[in-house]
């Protein structure tokens, strides 16, 4: 029996003037996963997010988003998605249960009352539920607007960049919320540029100057690299970046932590380039982190 799909598209594409910011895309989310959507910023994560719950029409490429085409039913898709933009998009003047009440208004939702109170609950905001939304903090803007997105009872949401310039609690508390959600059946496509947040997800989509560049699960996309990666450890060892940069077979060098990670895709020209370093550091091949493999996309791609 074929897998059931939420997000079932091919070849999106989309113009702006003589811009491409998304150049033929091909997602298939099947129902009840949570996924990452990852890219540097004007990569197209945005534009193909907006394609998807029938904000932009797209210039070419065609299917269907819980079963409704991208093309011709835009508006029967907004009804039935939660989708969550990059910036606080409610209203900052009135309190959380009145941005809850108006949106539940706008979907004319009934037993609204009930429904607000319920979202209240759910999300833990019953006790600042007569506080101005702009006098909230980031983690707490987030989770009144994941209840705004949640009050109509989507199948999918569609979430971009939730967590940018929210604490590391209030994202692990969102995260937690997610996959409650996903546990009920509920598919989740989720833009970010946290790396801790693209491992919480089931598979992820890397796009790069508009265009898919890998997919799959986090130990697929790092296999599929090819990336090799050397660790460098001990004192002052930021002093040898800049040598290394500039040696065969080392396409990118970066901090983590105190340690250097080295890689490339050519072990024998690695290991050459290190080799007048094994006296003073300790130096040892690892998996490369996810991190790492994006990095150096990025840089291939420069």
């Amino acid at each position: 029996m074929a897998e059931a799909l939420a997000i079932d598209v091919h070849g999106l594409t989309k113009r702006f003037g003589s811009k491409l910011a998304v150049d033929h895309v091909d997602i298939a989310v099947p129902q009840g996963e949570v996924w990452g959507f990852l890219g540097p910023n004007g990569s197209g994560k945005t534009t193909t997010i907006r394609m998807l719950c029938g904000l932009l029409r797209p210039d070419d490429g065609n299917g269907t988003c819980i079963g409704y085409d991208v093309r011709t039913e835009a508006e029967a898709i907004k009804r039935n998605v939660g989708y969550m933009t990059q910036r606080f998009s409610f209203w900052e003047d009135l309190s959380v249960k009145e941005n809850l009440d108006f949106v539940a208004r706008v979907y004319e939702l009934d037993n609204r009352e009930q429904r607000v109170a319920k979202m209240l609950d759910r999300l833990g905001l019953e006790k600042r539920q007569d506080q101005l939304a702009g006098e909230l903090s980031g983690g707490w803007k987030q989770r009144m607007a994941l209840g705004a997105c949640m009050l109509h009872e989507p199948k999918l949401l569609l979430l971009d960049e939730p967590t940018a310039g929210v604490d590391p609690e209030a994202r692990r508390q969102f995260w937690e919320q997610i996959h409650t959600l996903s546990e009920r059946g509920l598919t989740v496509l989720v833009s970010t540029h946290y790396m801790d947040e693209a491992e919480r997800c089931d598979r992820i989509v890397y796009i790069l100057n508009g265009k898919v560049v890998t997919r799959g699960t986090v130990a697929e996309v790092i296999k599929q690299s090819g990336l090799i990666t050397f660790v460098v450890r001990g004192d002052n060892v930021r002093h040898i970046a800049d040598k290394l940069r500039h040696e065969r077979g080392v396409e990118y060098v970066a901090f983590f932590g105190a340690v250097l990670h080295v890689s490339g895709h050519d072990r024998h020209a690695l290991e050459q380039a290190l080799t007048p370093y094994r006296q003073q550091f300790q130096i040892e091949e690892e998996q490369p982190s996810l991190e790492d493999v994006f990095i150096q996309l990025q840089e291939a791609a420069a």
